[in-house]
């Protein structure tokens, strides 16, 4: 048994370290390129902190919202560990369902913050367009945006955490029988 939680905390432990370094890689690639407005690589390389403030409030949201998936793979790995189920069942299997899991984890990651990125954009587009004033290096408004996307992924981290534990495989327990 001690053995088995040990293999399960390594695991862990692994799949954190691939999970932040995958997050950090595709979150930075994917929001560095996606802004319509300018290219937020060269803000940064150019000292704007407003933008260097968003893309690190993306970076956490990012991060945030794939823990929820990694949380459920590891409940996978745990189960699969300490109670083993059917004699078929791979380990093959369980992985490519954690990568399943870590899959839609990120995309949802993705695609949420972009979606309250944009929902926020063109509600405020005719009093500020937040785009041009982040270019110009408008502090505040990368501070209003970065909390957007901080907020808007706490609420998206519990509704991942929720999906992934509902489609994560559970344990059967056999059949019970009451008898007279």
């Amino acid at each position: 048994m001690y053995n088995e939680r040990l293999v399960v905390a390594v695991f862990h432990f692994l799949l954190m370290v691939l999970s932040s370094g995958l997050v950090v890689t595709l979150t930075y690639r994917v929001f560095i390129g996606a802004n319509p407005d300018f290219h937020m690589g060269d803000e940064i390389r150019n000292g704007n902190v407003a933008t260097g403030v968003l893309v690190a409030a993306i970076l956490y949201g990012a991060s945030l919202i794939m823990m929820a998936g990694t949380q459920s793979a590891v409940e996978m790995f745990r189960m699969h560990m300490l109670a083993p189920g059917e004699e078929g069942e791979s380990l093959f299997k369980l992985f490519m369902l954690i990568l399943a899991h870590m899959g839609v984890s990120l995309i949802l990651a993705v695609i949420s913050i972009s979606t309250t990125l944009r929902l926020f954009g063109r509600l405020t587009r005719r009093e500020l367009h937040a785009g041009n004033e982040l270019k110009r290096g408008n502090v505040a408004v990368g501070v209003v945006l970065a909390s957007v996307v901080i907020v808007s992924s706490l609420y998206v981290r519990d509704g991942v955490l929720s999906l992934s534990k509902a489609l994560a495989p559970q344990p059967s327990f056999g059949h019970i029988q009451i008898e007279k």
